[in-house]
């Protein structure tokens, strides 16, 4: 168990790189097909061979792992392996993979060049803007043609997803097709949760401030 455990870590030195340049392939090549209609035809073949080559790579990966952790695909093995098995079925978040990035680079280190505090603000700035993108472009590409849409160019939707990621949601923009807002209510819950995870890293931090100085009050 402890040589399938050293393979498995060894493999994730090796591919965790690579694979993270592929999910920016898979990205860029997404967006390029999505922001670019225009473009000849042949090169939109191009561009959906890129997600097709990209999107088996992953699947490659996640299998290898899978019989490296010796164990059987199942609901048990998803929810130990929830964020991989997420940005399998959701090519687009696999940039998000990028906190697994960061381990296996921290991994030659003894300390994390971050604290604790800056690393959660840090993953949660850059989980926002991956998945804000991400979600203008699949809902710009849902809504655009969509009869009744309010969402018609890019900017809209980038307007929409700022809107719907901080939870203000003035209305101004919605989305009308049904997989359209199951886009909305996938980033809605991901606003939330990004919100809850820096507030309460931030409120820990000033906590932990104020203790130090002796500002707190007697009791706390």
């Amino acid at each position: 168990m402890d040589d399938d455990g050293g393979r498995l870590t060894r493999w994730e030195n090796r591919s965790e790189i690579p694979l993270f340049l592929m999910s920016l392939l898979y990205l860029g090549a997404y967006a390029a097909h999505v922001l670019t209609p225009g473009l000849p035809s042949a090169w939109h073949a191009v561009l959906l061979g890129l997600l097709g080559f990209a999107w088996a790579v992953f699947l490659v990966d996640y299998l290898h792992r899978l019989r490296l952790a010796g164990r059987r695909f199942g609901p048990r093995y998803v929810r130990d392996h929830l964020l991989d098995t997420v940005v399998l079925l959701l090519p687009l978040l696999r940039p998000l993979r990028v906190v697994h990035l960061y381990e296996v680079l921290q991994r030659r280190r003894e300390e994390p060049r971050l604290s604790l505090y800056a690393r959660v603000i840090a993953y949660a700035g850059m989980t926002a803007v991956l998945i804000g993108f991400s979600g203008a472009l699949a809902v710009y590409q849902q809504e655009r043609y969509a009869p009744g849409a309010t969402i018609r160019t890019f900017g809209d939707a980038t307007w929409w997803t700022c809107e719907t990621l901080t939870t203000v949601g003035y209305g101004d923009v919605t989305p009308v097709t049904p997989l359209g807002r199951v886009i909305a209510a996938f980033l809605m819950v991901m606003g939330l949760a990004l919100l809850g995870a820096v507030t309460g890293s931030f409120s820990s931090w000033l906590y932990q401030v104020f203790a130090r100085e002796g500002e707190l009050p007697p009791g706390r």
